[in-house]
């Protein structure tokens, strides 16, 4: 069985809609971001504060290919995870890669209302002009995925609805 990959802007949904699905679906599920938190014993921006951005897409690229190994999961990289050479292809195939499309705006109201700090956007004067840049830049990387899914036209169960029909269809 494929690894599902979940890609998108932070604030797209990826580690709450990945744990939903994976329960609904009855898979394992895998928040990168988490993974590396544990593997570093340091949380994301202490990671980036003490050992660079460098360091911890490094972190990113060998989780990736520890995930090569495994199937079935769904797997939720960080927002600029697809932004790094090779990885993308390093899982497919056979994984099916859903891009969670929101908008900058709505995403920047999401992070806004959660407790989560984001490096690359906490020194943003305004999280929504960056996301919006964000978006421009990652577009491109996006429309490769397998499936598009808009994550504000549904409410979170009708959401995952969607999704596992995505996923299993």
């Amino acid at each position: 069985m494929p690894n599902v990959v979940l890609v998108g802007l932070s604030g797209s949904g990826k580690s709450a809609v990945g744990r939903a699905l994976a329960e609904r679906l009855k898979r394992p599920f895998l928040d990168f971001d988490d993974e590396i938190e544990r593997r570093a014993g340091l949380g994301i921006p202490a990671i980036f504060a003490e050992r660079g951005e460098g360091h911890f897409r490094e972190m990113e690229r060998e989780l990736t290919e520890d995930c090569r190994q495994l199937s079935g999961m769904v797997l939720a990289p960080g927002a600029g995870w697809i932004t790094s050479p090779g990885l993308l292809a390093a899982l497919r195939p056979p994984a099916k890669v859903i891009y969670l499309k929101v908008r900058p705006e709505q995403a920047a109201r999401r992070m806004a209302e959660g407790r989560v700090t984001r490096p690359l956007l906490a020194r943003a004067g305004n999280p929504a002009t960056t996301l919006e840049k964000m978006l421009k830049e990652r577009e491109p990387m996006y429309a490769k995925a397998d499936a598009t899914v808009n994550t504000e036209m549904y409410d979170m169960e009708r959401l995952i609805d969607r999704l596992a029909s995505v996923v299993t269809g």
